[in-house]
């Protein structure tokens, strides 16, 4: 990822950014979380000991030559191999320590790790708590709705996440913008909606982000889409391993779609379509070794490409898939959401939740708002949103 002048790429050496912190702080806290969660052997215990010392105080080693994609992270990282993880792309350091933190504890090694997942701990506490249920529950008073209040209604579930609060999107017809704490800073979601209604049959692509209480929103927008707007397939894309602390896999699929079906009322009935559409090939589900890479989606490989450009329209969840659909840069906020997605080979939306530095598509009269009211804090903390869309 060249820089530009007016967009360069995040590093993570800048004191007090939110690069740095990620790496200083938040990376150091979770290897001694995933150790914790775990009754790793010393073998692994040491491997995630070493990694805590190599990520804060040494220098990026590569992997192993046994590792079975080293290889291709031996292409990836001969830039950055040797240097400060601070001193290399935010985009690509932080990916890599994911790589790592599973290289330590032996998950692509034949063993008794072999497989398991190191954050399934996490993922699975968020579906078995009392928010959780509650958000369940309200699927029941949601049905009574208009078709257009369910719509907006599961569309704002999918992108607030697990702080999407469906109760009380429900008791708000839907709408955003009356939680003063949760405003969006652009809001494309009628053209998105436009779009899916057309009424002729339509390919969807779905790109996940988040497991657990974040993915369950999302499997209910897919659900409401198949019913009632002019979708006759969603392709769900997640990542073919563990990647990030509670990216989706195909598993946390399943595990959602089990915890639809034992719950009650509307979601239970929920639960059961999709199992269903999955099993008809309404829902299939797509886990491309592109998914983990530390790259751009602008490079993504032509069999992807082909993918998306086959469908309707491609939505892109969560911060991570936004930051590579725009590229990991400090754009000017200003820059049209149109510029930096062009390459996209189709209709292109996200819905993204903002805890990271990047962001396009806003006029300037809402960023310097923000700026004054909340100082840069608000690009980074999760307390706003937005809907953004490139026909």
């Amino acid at each position: 990822m060249p820089d530009t002048p007016d967009a360069p790429v995040i590093l993570c050496n800048e004191p007090g950014s939110f690069a740095r912190s990620v790496l200083a702080e938040r990376h150091p806290a979770l290897i001694r979380k995933v150790r914790d969660a775990f009754p790793y052997g010393p073998e692994q215990r040491a491997a995630l000991d070493a990694l805590l010392k190599q990520g804060t105080e040494g220098e990026i080693e590569p992997l192993g030559a046994d590792a079975h994609d080293g290889e291709q992270w031996a292409r990836w990282g001969r830039e950055y191999f040797g240097r400060s993880w601070f001193d290399v792309p935010f985009l690509w350091a932080e990916s890599y320590f994911y790589r790592q933190l599973l290289e330590s504890v032996g998950y692509f090694r034949p063993g008794p790790w072999q497989g398991i997942d190191p954050f399934r701990p996490f993922k699975q506490a968020e579906l078995h708590t009392a928010e959780a249920t509650a958000e369940l529950r309200a699927l029941d008073r949601l049905a009574t709705k208009s078709v257009d209040v369910q719509a907006q209604a599961l569309l704002h579930g999918s992108l607030w996440g697990n702080r999407a609060d469906l109760g009380f999107r429900i008791a708000s017809g839907g709408d955003p913008d009356t939680a003063a704490d949760t405003p969006l800073v652009a809001d494309d979601s009628r053209s998105l909606r436009s779009l899916l209604a057309t009424g002729s049959s339509a390919t969807v692509c779905v790109v996940a982000d988040n497991a657990g209480r974040e993915l369950v929103p999302d499997l209910l927008l897919i659900d409401h889409l198949l019913r009632h707007s002019g979708v006759e397939r969603v392709v769900l894309h997640v990542k073919p391993y563990p990647y990030y602390v509670s990216d989706a896999t195909t598993a946390d699929v399943v595990d959602c779609l089990r915890h639809l079906r034992r719950a009650e009322g509307a979601a239970r009935t929920v639960g059961e379509r999709l199992w269903e559409d999955m099993a008809q090939g309404r829902i299939a589900v797509r886990a491309h070794a592109f998914s983990c890479a530390p790259l751009p989606y602008a490079d993504m490989p032509d069999d992807l490409r082909g993918d998306f450009a086959q469908a309707s329209v491609t939505v892109m969840k969560g911060d991570l898939n936004y930051r590579r659909l725009v590229g990991d840069r400090l754009w000017p906020a200003t820059t049209p959401f149109a510029e930096p997605t062009a390459y996209f080979p189709g209709p292109v939306a996200a819905l993204r939740t903002l805890k990271s530095d990047v962001l396009v598509g806003l006029d300037a009269s809402t960023e310097s708002a923000l700026d004054a009211a909340h100082d840069r804090r608000w690009r980074t903390d999760g307390t706003h949103a937005l809907i953004q869309m490139r026909p």
